[in-house]
C-alpha cells in the first residue's frame, strides 16, 4: 500500500479512524450482508479492480484501506496510485483480492469515504489553482459532515488547501453572536486576552509551549465593516481578522475588492488577514490578487460533489 500512515495529519490517529470505521460498519452491517451470504459460496474467492471515472485527486485510499482489513485482515490490497495524485478517468487505482463477500460487505462503506474525501479533495485542487500562484493560503472551515470532520479536513490537505482551526478548542474564534452575546467588540477581546493569559488556557496548551506539537492559542475576530475593523486594531488584541463579505460582485457581476483593498491598507501587516464570503472558482483570483493572508471557504466541505469510482469484480478461477 503507497498511502502510509505517516501520511495521517497530527488530528487523526489509526485508533480514531477506527472508531468513525467500525460505527459506519455497524450502521450498514447490522447483523449481516444478508445478499451476499444468500447467493454467494462461502469459499468464493475474486478480485477487485478500483478505477476512476472521472478526472481529479484521489483521497481516501488509507481509509478505505483500513475499512477493507477491519472487514477481513486476509484481504490483500494494492495501490498504484497514493492519496493526493490526481488522476484522469480510466486510471487503475488499484486492486482488491480474497474472500468475495469480504471484498462486497467492505465495498459500499470504502467507496462511501473514498468518494466524498477525493471530492473535496479536488474541489480543494481547483480552488488553489484559482489562486494562481498567489501566495494567500485557502482554508476550510468548521461546516463537515458530523462525525467526519477529521476525514474533511484531512482530504482539503490532500487537495493542497490548509487546515483552520479543528474544532472549538484550538483557537478563539470571535464571531458576530459572540460579539453580540459579550457586550460589544471590545468587551468581547478584552475577556478573550484575560482568558488566554488565565490559568485555563494551561487546559489548551498555551502556556506549555515546550511540549513538542503545541501551538499557542490564537485570538481571531470577525469584523463586516470598517469601522469595526478600525475598532479592533485600535484595541489590539486580535491575531487576525476574519473581514467578512468584504468581496461583492458588482450589477455586470465583476468582483469588487475595493473594500478588501480598503481593509488590507488600514491593518498594513499588523495582524493576519482572512477574506471569507462570496468566495467561489469566480471570484479566489481577483481575492488572491489583493494580498490578503488568507481565504475560508465553507464549500470545501459543506457543498462537496462525490468523485465518481467504480469497483469492478471478477471470479477468481
Amino acid at each position: 500500500m503507497r498511502a502510509k500512515m505517516s501520511t495521517l495529519p497530527a488530528y487523526l490517529d489509526v485508533s480514531r479512524l477506527q472508531e468513525i470505521i467500525q460505527f459506519s460498519l455497524r450502521e450498514d452491517v447490522e447483523t449481516g450482508d444478508i445478499t451476499s451470504l444468500a447467493t454467494i459460496p462461502v469459499h468464493t474467492t475474486a478480485t477487485a479492480v478500483l478505477i476512476a471515472k472521472e478526472d481529479g485527486v484521489v483521497a481516501g485510499l488509507f481509509v478505505a484501506q483500513v475499512v477493507m482489513k477491519e472487514v477481513d485482515e486476509a484481504l490483500s490490497i494494492t495501490w498504484t496510485q497514493k492519496d493526493g495524485d490526481f488522476v484522469h478517468s480510466g486510471a487503475t487505482i488499484g486492486t482488491i483480492q480474497g474472500n468475495a463477500r469480504s471484498i462486497l460487505l467492505a465495498e459500499r462503506l470504502a467507496l462511501n469515504f473514498l468518494q466524498r474525501m477525493s471530492g473535496i479533495a479536488t474541489l480543494t485542487h481547483k480552488m488553489v489553482q484559482a489562486l494562481n500562484g498567489s501566495p494567500t493560503k485557502l482554508l476550510d472551515t468548521r461546516k463537515t459532515a458530523p462525525g467526519l470532520r477529521m476525514l474533511d479536513k484531512w482530504a482539503v490537505l490532500l487537495g493542497g488547501g490548509h487546515n483552520h482551526r479543528v474544532g472549538l478548542f484550538d483557537m478563539i474564534l470571535i464571531k458576530e453572536n459572540h460579539i453580540a452575546a459579550a457586550g460589544g467588540i471590545e468587551k468581547a477581546l478584552t475577556r478573550a486576552i484575560s482568558a488566554k493569559n488565565a490559568d485555563f488556557a494551561l487546559k489548551f496548551g498555551d502556556k506549555d509551549k515546550n511540549r513538542a506539537g503545541v501551538t499557542p492559542l490564537k485570538i481571531e475576530i470577525e469584523v463586516t465593516s470598517i469601522d469595526e475593523l478600525q475598532r479592533v486594531l485600535q484595541h489590539g488584541a486580535a491575531d487576525r481578522v476574519m473581514l467578512d463579505n468584504f468581496v461583492k460582485l458588482d450589477s455586470q457581476g465583476q468582483v469588487d475588492t475595493s473594500k478588501l483593498e480598503r481593509a488590507l491598507t488600514l491593518v498594513a501587516g499588523s495582524i493576519e488577514t482572512e477574506a471569507s464570503g462570496n468566495v467561489t472558482l469566480d471570484t479566489l483570483g481577483a481575492i488572491g490578487k489583493t494580498g490578503v493572508d488568507y481565504i475560508s471557504s465553507g464549500a470545501l466541505t459543506h457543498s462537496v460533489r462525490a468523485m465518481d469510482f467504480s469497483l469492478l469484480i471478477t471470479i477468481d478461477a
